[in-house]
């Protein structure tokens, strides 16, 4: 439908953790049908390489970049490769996440401090080096991946996880309105309990859910649901698409809940 047409997307957080359909993933995937040029980052290349190959093999542009964005030099070089391979940056996309189990008491400083680098200044540095791209370009859109857990407690701990994406929301509100005079746009999308390769592969979440059994996770989580099943990555990569498209031109500043009911419920 090129929706995208003659745009360029930044994806942070473009691979998947295993098999299947992360949302960046498929987010990366859905904005090169919609015609978008893609520049798909991750830590792990080859992760982000097999996104490419996807793209390129249905006739989309895109290239491929290695970075750790929680640290500036890295995300400056991905600001500045971005450029260099498409000349502009009209929608960044920042998916990057990890979730470490227990509460305030339990988790250690370690794991609050690399919980806070990866899921918060991870954004900040990617929206500090590319606001600067869109000011001078006369705008664009910014979409921050945060989660339900950042507005409510979905029955399991991981503080330093709902914490870190409690501050993404207010750093997402007031970004936006501190650019919305310069046309950028920022929104956050805030996904409920996704089917995806990173919840599978998280040992930490079976072990809380189900003492370790994937399948018995899953039957879990889909009844927490009032729709009664979990949502997949294409379900926030659609609603990406719609945030990064122009008929989302009058929205900034919004927290947009994936997740099928599930915060609707007492």
């Amino acid at each position: 439908m090129d929706r995208l047409k003659g745009k360029t997307a930044l994806l942070v957080g473009a691979g998947s953790i295993g098999p299947g359909w992360g949302n960046g993933k498929a987010t990366a995937v859905t904005f090169a049908r919609e015609g978008a040029q893609v520049f798909c980052v991750d830590r792990n290349l080859a992760a982000a390489e097999e996104t490419v190959k996807i793209i390129t093999g249905e006739g989309g542009n895109a290239a491929a970049f290695a970075a750790d964005v929680s640290k500036a030099a890295e995300v400056e070089a991905m600001v500045a490769a971005c450029r260099k391979a498409f000349g502009r940056i009209d929608v960044l996309h920042n998916n990057v996440g990890i979730a470490e189990m227990g509460s305030v008491v339990e988790v250690t400083e370690a794991e609050w401090d690399r919980v806070f680098a990866v899921n918060l200044k991870s954004a900040y540095l990617a929206m500090k080096h590319v606001i600067p791209v869109m000011i001078g370009q006369g705008g664009g859109s910014i979409i921050n991946i945060s989660s339900i857990a950042s507005i409510r407690h979905v029955g399991i701990s991981y503080v330093s996880y709902g914490t870190s994406k409690a501050a993404m929301n207010q750093m997402t509100r007031t970004t936006a309105v501190e650019f919305a005079p310069k046309h950028v746009r920022v929104n956050a999308i805030l996904p409920g309990l996704m089917k995806t390769p990173m919840v599978e592969h998280s040992a930490g979440l079976a072990q809380s859910y189900a003492k370790g059994d994937i399948e018995a996770m899953w039957r879990a989580r889909d009844a927490q649901v009032p729709m009664g099943h979990m949502g997949e990555a294409w379900d926030v990569a659609n609603a990406a698409l719609f945030l990064a498209s122009d008929e989302s031109r009058y929205i900034t500043g919004i927290e947009l809940v994936v997740d099928g009911g599930l915060t609707c419920r007492a």
